[in-house]
């Protein structure tokens, strides 16, 4: 039995539940706002974040693009670039919805400094996640090694040569 089927979190299941849960408190973060310094100030100030955030995207998108470019010209995988490339495009999308709480999570995922935080939590979900679904890493416990359902659990001997360019 998978962990999705005893009943653990499914993606959609959390999509779901924040795309009921955000909305809320984005409404009453705006109003706790609106109630300290006013309606046209609260307006004021989510269109200069937001004019902020479209500026940092383009900086930060351009900087992302530039790298990735590199890496493939030098013939490197570029694994660090693609992250910080998909954490800049959901940043976006995040500091490009109105609200304060988006912003904040939007600016974490797009501003340099904090960027490495999220990209190391970004790889731990997808190597968790990968690993709890692949039939070769053992059966998801971590260890890395042929699961005795996987196709090496025949015993099959694949031969191969390394030819390193």
């Amino acid at each position: 039995m998978t962990a999705t089927r005893r009943g653990g979190l499914r993606p959609t299941r959390v999509v779901a539940l924040l795309l009921l849960v955000v909305p809320v408190l984005e409404v009453m973060a705006l109003v706790a706002v609106g109630q300290v310094i006013g309606g046209w100030p609260t307006f004021f100030l989510l269109v200069a974040i937001s004019v902020l955030g479209a500026w940092l995207i383009r900086r930060e998108g351009a900087r992302a693009w530039g790298a990735l470019v590199e890496a493939l010209r030098n013939g490197r995988m570029p694994a660090r670039e693609l992250a910080d490339g998909v954490l800049v495009l959901i940043g976006g999308t995040l500091l490009l919805t109105p609200g304060f709480l988006t912003d904040v999570v939007g600016f974490a995922l797009v501003v340099p400094v904090t960027r490495p935080v999220a990209r190391r939590l970004l790889e731990t979900v997808i190597t968790k996640r990968l690993l709890a679904q692949s039939p070769y890493l053992a059966g998801g416990s971590g260890r890395i090694g042929p699961d005795r359902t996987g196709p090496t659990a025949r015993g099959d001997v694949i031969e191969g040569e390394i030819v390193d360019d």
